[in-house]
């Protein structure tokens, strides 16, 4: 099944936690994941930012929304049991738990209205009712937004330039990502004998222990199976064992499946993936902003 929203996983949480012990994050995950019949993958599918579990974030937030209506409360770090609010609660059976649920504690408006604006009643309960997201997946989801909009706009002037400032953007990514040494050594190393990009040769590392053979290609026709096979023949005859071959465009899945036949090393990057390069390494763009997320120090708060 799908992983459930955080507000979904509220009822099944407290009543976890109904046997008034005290519970580490980790049980709590493992047992709700049982519950929800969800299969390793889905338990273990990240965040954009790699950074954490989509489940065990949506049980943070859940965790930490019944702490804000005093339903739960924490006894240590990472360790947690029910409160007799939240006792006496399960013992009315409530059909389900949601934010709008918990909106009949004061101390859940409280803590709320602390961190939020909110106009009135109406619309804010109204919100609740659609808020299956938690905060840090909306964040996560309008910066992957954002970084799209740009990786769009970044292909859209790759394919607008000329081929010398496209072999200029190849060149600068690839010694960003630490090949060719310096970018005079990557300059050198790559000729200009290509159709509208490059063709040639840069070293694999700053040694030029190994080097790769680099075909850039500014199309908009999807690259096919014979401009691979072509590629791979150019790069025997240079008895060359890797290589790069780079897009504007995209591949067909016949030259995916090529390559990944063949005993020589290619690498295919299309369009969607040198744009997104370009912004990992800092390659055309600029820092428009930067927000630095905090947690909680638990450690400092902790008395010897």
């Amino acid at each position: 099944m799908a992983i459930p929203d955080f507000q979904r996983i509220m009822l099944p949480l407290l009543k976890f936690c109904a046997d008034g012990q005290e519970h580490t994050n980790r049980e709590a995950i493992d047992s709700l994941a049982k519950e929800f019949g969800l299969t390793e993958d889905e338990q273990k599918q990240l965040l954009p930012s790699g950074q954490q579990c989509v489940f065990d974030n949506r049980v943070a937030w859940a965790r930490a929304h019944m702490k804000m209506a005093d339903l739960l409360e924490n006894t240590s770090r990472g360790i947690f049991r029910i409160t007799n609010r939240g006792s006496q609660l399960l013992k009315q059976a409530p059909p389900e738990l949601n934010l709008r649920v918990l909106r009949q504690f004061p101390e859940y408006i409280e803590a709320r209205n602390r961190s939020q604006d909110h106009q009135t009643g109406e619309s804010s309960t109204a919100a609740d009712e659609q808020e299956s997201k938690t905060p840090a997946e909306r964040l996560e989801e309008a910066y992957e937004m954002l970084r799209k909009n740009l990786a769009g706009e970044l292909l859209s002037q790759l394919k607008s330039s000329s081929p010398n400032f496209f072999e200029k953007v190849v060149v600068e990514v690839l010694v960003k990502m630490g090949y060719g040494g310096s970018r005079k050594d990557a300059g050198q190393a790559i000729g200009r004998s290509g159709d509208e990009g490059i063709d040639g040769i840069i070293k694999e590392d700053r040694l030029g222990l190994d080097i790769v053979y680099i075909q850039a290609k500014r199309w908009e026709n999807t690259v096919t199976r014979p401009e691979i096979q072509k590629f791979v023949g150019a790069l025997q005859g240079k008895r060359a064992r890797k290589g790069i071959f780079i897009t504007t465009s995209d591949f067909s899945q016949n030259a995916h499946e090529y390559v990944s036949a063949i005993e020589n090393k290619i690498i295919l990057i299309d369009g969607q993936q040198l744009s997104q390069l370009m912004i990992d390494f800092g390659v055309g763009v600029a820092t428009d902003a930067i927000y630095e997320l905090k947690r909680l120090g638990s450690d400092y708060f902790t008395e010897n």
